[in-house]
């Protein structure tokens, strides 16, 4: 529930939740106090407990009654004396009690006078009844209860002092004191349900979300929150795992890179050690007196030449690993004709392949007019990898390396296949990871960087291709690499 949501309900909860609860109270409490009974009819219920009844009005009229009963016949002069009377109407000291005093036929006092004006012409005459000082009178259409006391004023008139209580809207103080405990215990209830209510949606929610953030400045990106909630807080959950699985992400990518550059460092260092132990070496034969006849120093002279590029070749492969690391490997496209191209390069590449003893077999099956887009650089860099790594890995006496072209409709496929040890089926889906190298030996014959091809993964995948390899072990490999043909739109389609 969004917070906006959750704020409404609380304000009308604030509101409503007590006025109903206070109602069914009220109505719980006046049905016990006037002790309805399964079945009883309405026009039987005795009201009386929830209202002030007659003898509570008798006995609080009474008391003020007596009192000028008393002084009457002590004094009846007394009643004559104004601050006598305030201070005898401030003892009842109620609303709806008051007294009236009558002289003759005016009014002489009136502890109310806006009320006394309603009833004055209403009571009754100066000894009217023998019976009111004792029973007194109720009159119905004014709710007024009211009793009597005679008296003869000190100049010889005729005086009256009236006792009169208001009767409606009496509330029992029974029903008084239950509804201002149920009203207590109402607001208590209300406070502790809305509190749980939004500690549970709120509160518990944030502080898991607290322990979460937690657990990631502690580097612990495994700590999962549900996603289930709605609004806000379901918005934070999801944002924090978000965050989570990207800083998983990150960590686990950082981690791994870290790991590849240890072990690039280690291989580099490996295979730079083999060719400068090599260098020294002759360096130190040629100095010693060893290489004694020209043949042995151009001998010697030569090897040094041949480790000085396996060196150079090693540093190369270091600056454009980082070019890769950074994606700031430079290509300059261009539309290439794909037989000229790679006869070009087929003849280039022969020449080494036959110093070598190894024999370079050629053919092109697609058009002559096949056209490709790509970086004559960048793609010489692929082939003159993929082919190193034939010649490398080499182990019969007659080496056999075949390059093909096949077209395939909107595309061409290029095949570099070898007759060397092959690779394990295992291995065949690891070769493009960077730094995975099939030989744990390492050993000078066949050393190498471990990242000669994931840069032409790298550089078919720039060109929109792709690439992947074939083989058995013992009997070669072949490496299969599509590139997307160019198509010169003709006008009008």
């Amino acid at each position: 529930m969004k917070f906006k949501t959750r704020l409404q309900v609380t304000f009308i909860m604030i509101i409503v939740l007590p006025l109903v609860l206070t109602a069914l109270a009220f109505c719980g409490i006046g049905l016990y106090l006037m002790n309805v009974q399964k079945g009883l009819p309405m026009d039987k219920i005795d009201y009386s407990a929830v209202s002030e009844n007659m003898r509570e009005i008798v006995e609080r009229t009474d008391k003020a009654f007596l009192v000028l009963r008393d002084q009457v016949k002590r004094d009846a002069s007394r009643l004559a004396d104004v601050e006598y009377l305030d201070q005898v109407n401030s003892e009842i000291a109620r609303r709806s009690t008051y007294i009236i005093v009558r002289k003759g036929k005016e009014l002489f006092y009136a502890g109310n006078e806006t009320a006394a004006k309603a009833i004055f012409s209403k009571l009754p005459g100066y000894g009217d009844g023998e019976f009111s000082e004792d029973s007194g009178f109720y009159y119905d259409e004014l709710d007024k209860f009211v009793k009597q006391v005679d008296f003869i004023f000190p100049d010889g008139d005729e005086g009256s002092a009236f006792v009169v209580t208001k009767a409606n809207n009496l509330i029992s103080k029974h029903l008084l004191v239950d509804m201002f405990i149920a009203i207590f215990l109402i607001l208590i209830f209300t406070g502790i349900m809305l509190t749980k209510w939004i500690h549970r949606g709120v509160f518990i929610p944030v502080n898991e979300l607290n322990v979460a953030m937690r657990k990631i400045k502690e580097g612990n990106f495994e700590y999962a929150l549900e996603t289930g909630f709605k609004g806000e807080i379901g918005d934070l959950y999801r944002n924090y795992e978000d965050m989570r699985l990207r800083l998983k992400e990150s960590t686990e990518e950082s981690r791994e890179s870290e790991e590849q550059n240890r072990e690039l460092i280690s291989n580099i260092s490996h295979d730079l050690k083999t060719p400068i132990t090599a260098i020294k070496g002759y360096v130190e034969g040629i100095m010693d007196g060893v290489a004694d006849t020209p043949e042995k120093i151009d001998k010697y002279i030569k090897t040094i030449y041949s480790k000085a590029n396996d060196m150079e070749r090693l540093i190369n492969e270091l600056t454009y690993y980082s070019r890769i690391d950074n994606n700031r490997i430079p290509y300059n496209f261009h539309r290439i004709n794909v037989a000229d191209y790679f006869g070009d390069c087929v003849e280039e590449v022969g020449m080494d392949l036959e110093q070598r003893d190894i024999q370079l077999n050629y053919s092109n099956l697609a058009a002559p007019d096949t056209v490709i887009i790509a970086d004559p650089e960048q793609m010489k860099k692929v082939i003159n990898n993929i082919i190193s790594n034939s010649v490398k890995y080499m182990d019969k006496p007659r080496g056999v390396i075949d390059i093909r072209i096949l077209d395939e409709v909107d595309s061409i496929r290029v095949e570099i296949e070898d007759n060397g040890k092959g690779i394990a089926q295992k291995d065949l889906g690891k070769i493009f990871e960077r730094f995975y190298r099939t030989d744990a030996s390492r050993n000078s014959a066949q050393g190498g960087s471990g990242i000669g091809l994931s840069i032409v993964k790298k550089i078919v995948e720039d060109h929109g291709g792709y690439i992947w390899a074939t083989g058995r072990e013992e009997e070669g490999t072949c490496m299969h690499f599509v590139l997307r043909k160019y198509i010169e739109l003709q006008d009008g389609k």
